[in-house]
Parts: structure tokens; sequence; C-alpha cells
């Protein structure tokens, strides 16, 4: 098993993150239980900016907080010096709340609301990063009425197809993201918007999908945007300045998983932007990257407590968990895979196969199938691996489950970032019509079933 951050496992065989031991954590804090650590995200952060500043030094990491948002992980990218990359109005409020400069975060979505993109445009927000034409027509509308100019970067679809699943992929023709190159809709776009007297044309956007463990598919879309950014140039005389490349860097979720080599990665995407613009006579325009998972992903650990245990024999051994899909959905719905580790008992040998089941009420409800562990028992404590990007943000309530806590940890320390939700916070807006109220005469309330 790989360690990840600052994981190490103590003599007497326990797991330690951030400093603290999963079972005091646990202890504390409850579970399920997110366990983020702080170190790993500030690292991740540091050798993004700092590998992509040493390639092309004008460069500008933001952070897609999609991955993961709350107010404190808004508050660490900008005490880092990283920009912020905001998909919803939920998300603009969450960075705005915890202090971000607007000026540093983009905007994205493919179906903003005339509300979303009002709060925007008062907050200034750096760049829009425009998704279809009728973002346009709202922007127009809102420029208008705010007496304000929006600074946009067109999103493209570049026609890519990277190697992951289908439901994560987002540059190729077919998806519900960007603006076609091939079809000329991503053109139409670029003339609207230097039309306008209210909208400013500043740069260009692709995100070919999530996931990715090979540098050349980023290699092939910066060639792509470099191609179009000409194309533009040439039909209407006017240079972007800006090339947003998007995210979508893998992380390790196994162990036979390696990341991509970031100095790669950056010597790629850098070296092509050059060479097209040499090639084109462009100048060379601002380069934009927003990692996401990269930053955050294999900083998260999700502890969770063994409960039923059920064996079919010549079959498969079911070891039921306190959490399940609600608090991972990824497993549902990207056929994600995980390693896990018994937090109490690192150092013992694998001694059979399970596979870790949740407690929801679906029979999709797993976390993880077949793994060879130690021998489990009911109150183990079981820590899964890589959990930090968008297992926290795809939470739900199903079948009633409150939301686990969120904690940050270093150096010891431990603080709770979310609270974790009670029965009351789940049923806290539900509301019940006052003609559903109970009659004064109780048994004006009972049914006729099964009566003679």
């Amino acid at each position: 098993m790989d360690l990840r951050g600052t994981m190490r496992i103590t003599g007497d065989g326990r797991l330690e993150i951030g400093g603290c031991t999963c079972d005091r954590l646990a202890r504390e804090f409850g579970t399920p239980l997110y366990v983020m650590d702080e170190d790993e995200i500030r690292a991740r952060c540091r050798e993004m900016a700092g590998v992509l500043s040493r390639a092309y030094p004008d460069t500008f990491v933001a952070y897609a907080s999609k991955a993961f948002s709350t107010l404190a992980m808004c508050r660490l990218v900008h005490q880092e010096g990283l920009g912020l990359d905001v998909a919803s109005g939920g998300e603009l409020y969450t960075a705005l709340q915890a202090g971000f400069p607007p000026e540093r975060i983009l905007f994205h979505g493919n179906n903003k609301s005339v509300e979303e993109v009002e709060m925007g445009v008062r907050a200034g927000v750096l760049r829009f990063v425009v998704d279809n034409m009728h973002e346009l027509d709202i922007l127009e509308d809102v420029a208008r009425r705010f007496r304000r100019r929006v600074h946009v970067q067109i999103r493209l679809t570049p026609g890519i197809e990277a190697h992951t699943h289908d439901y994560i992929r987002t540059g190729q023709l077919d998806s519900k993201f960007g603006l076609g190159i091939a079809n000329g809709q991503a053109m139409a776009a670029a003339r609207r918007v230097l039309a306008s007297e209210l909208l400013v044309l500043e740069g260009l956007h692709c995100h070919i999908g999530s996931q990715i463990l090979a540098v050349e598919p980023f290699g092939v879309a910066a060639a792509l945007v470099m191609d179009f950014a000409s194309e533009v140039k040439k039909e209407t005389g006017y240079t972007v300045r800006e090339v947003n490349l998007g995210g979508g860097l893998g992380v390790r979720y196994k162990s036979g998983d390696e990341r991509v080599p970031l100095g790669k990665y950056a010597s790629m995407i850098s070296k092509i932007v050059r060479e097209k613009c040499l090639a084109h006579g462009l100048e060379m325009p601002r380069l934009m990257v927003e990692p996401g998972r990269y930053i955050v992903g294999e900083a998260g650990t999700t502890l969770y407590t063994v409960g039923a245990i059920k064996e079919i024999p010549g079959v498969r051994k079911y070891v039921a968990v306190d959490g399940g899909l609600a608090d991972n959905p990824r497993v549902a719905l990207y056929q994600a895979s995980y390693e896990a580790v018994v937090a109490t008992r690192a150092l013992s040998p694998p001694e059979e196969k399970v596979s870790i089941a949740g407690r929801h009420c679906e029979s999709g409800d797993m976390l993880i199938w077949d793994i060879l562990l130690p021998r489990l028992r009911p109150g183990d404590l079981l820590a899964v691996l890589s959990t930090g990007a968008y297992n926290y943000s795809m939470s739900s309530n199903y079948n009633r489950y409150p939301k686990p806590a969120v904690i940050f940890v270093k150096a010891g320390m431990a603080d709770v970032v979310v609270a974790r939700e009670t029965y009351q916070d789940v049923a806290a807006r539900d509301r019940i019509p006052a003609r559903f109220e109970f009659a004064d005469d109780a048994s004006s309330c009972v049914g006729t079933a099964g009566t003679a």
C-alpha cells in the first residue's frame, strides 16, 4: 500500500495522518469522518504553482473548487496564492464568505441562471467562462443593467476523446459542455463577443476530462486551442490574451496508479504554446490551468466503523460499514476503485478477500469490491484512501442519513471545518402543509383498511 501525504504507520500498527492517529480521530469526531491532510493540500498547491511558473512564467493556477469546497478550503487556497474556479452560485457564495478576492475567481457552468450571473457581475469576478450562446444573451443583459463590462473566456469542445470514464469526459464534440470548433459554434461565439460593446473577449478555455493519467491528451488540447486562437486572429484580427487548459490531472486511487509527472505536464503544454505562437505569429498568452482533484484527491481519507459481516459460502464475504453511497457516490457513478487499510492494525498481513458494503438501501451501495484485508471484526476502524475529491462535494442525505463531519489535520491538531449533521439538520427544512395537521379526534386518523 502506498501511503499518501503525511500518512505514517506507528510502531504499534496504527495509521496516522497529520500527526493524529485515526483511532483518536474516530473517538473524538465519530464516523463516518472525512479527514483532510492540510499539509498535503498545501504541498500540492505549491507544487502546481511552482512547477508551472518555472516552465511558463505568465501562469495563473485556479483551484477547481467543485472537487472540494468549504470556507476553510477557500481560505487555504487564497493563502497559497492560487485563484479559484467556481461552477455555481453556491460555490461563489462560499468563496466570497471565506473572503476570497473575486478578482481571482473564474465562474464556470453550462447553464448559469440569471441570478448566478448577476451575483458574479455584482461581485466582480475575474472571468466568466462562457459555455453557450444563451449565456452570452444573459451576460449582455446583466452587463447592460449593471452598467459594467464583463470579461469572458469561451469554452471550446476541441473533439478530444480522453481515456477516462464516459461521464467525466468533457472535451469530445458530443458533450453538454462548450462550443464546438469543428462545427463553427466557437468562432460564432468569438465574433459575437468581439462585436459586443459590453463583453470583452479575454481568452479561450477547454477541459478535456478528469482523472487523466497521461500527458499526451493535454498536449493535443493545447495545440488545438492555439490553432483556434490563430484562426480567430486570421478571421477577426483579434489576438486572445489567455489560454485556459482546464484541469483533469489524475491522482493515485490504487497502488498501480501513477500520477502524471507534473514537470512533464508543465513542460509539454508550455512548449506547445510557445511553438504554436511562433508558428502562427501570435503574442504569448497568459497560460491558465484549473487543477481540482490533483490538489485534494490524495489528501482525503474517509474513516468508517465496521458493522455487520455477512459471508455467502463459496460466493463472497460482505463487510458493512457505517457509510457508503451517500458519502461516496463515485463507486456507483464511475465504478471508481479504492484502497483501504484497517486503521488500528495497519501492519497486520492480509488474511481474506472481502467486499466493503455501505449501509444504504441500494444493491449498488458498495465502496470496494474484492479487497485483501486482515480478518475484520465488528467495531474495527477502516480507512479508505484518496477520498478528498468529489466525495464530500457529491455527498447526499440518501436514506435521510446526516452528512459526516469534515476535519483538517496538521501537526497533531484536528479542526472541524464542516460540522457533522444531526437528524434535526436533515429535517430542518421540511414543512408540513396545514391541511396535513392531525385532527383533534385521533380516531379520524385511523384508516379503514382491514375492517369488515
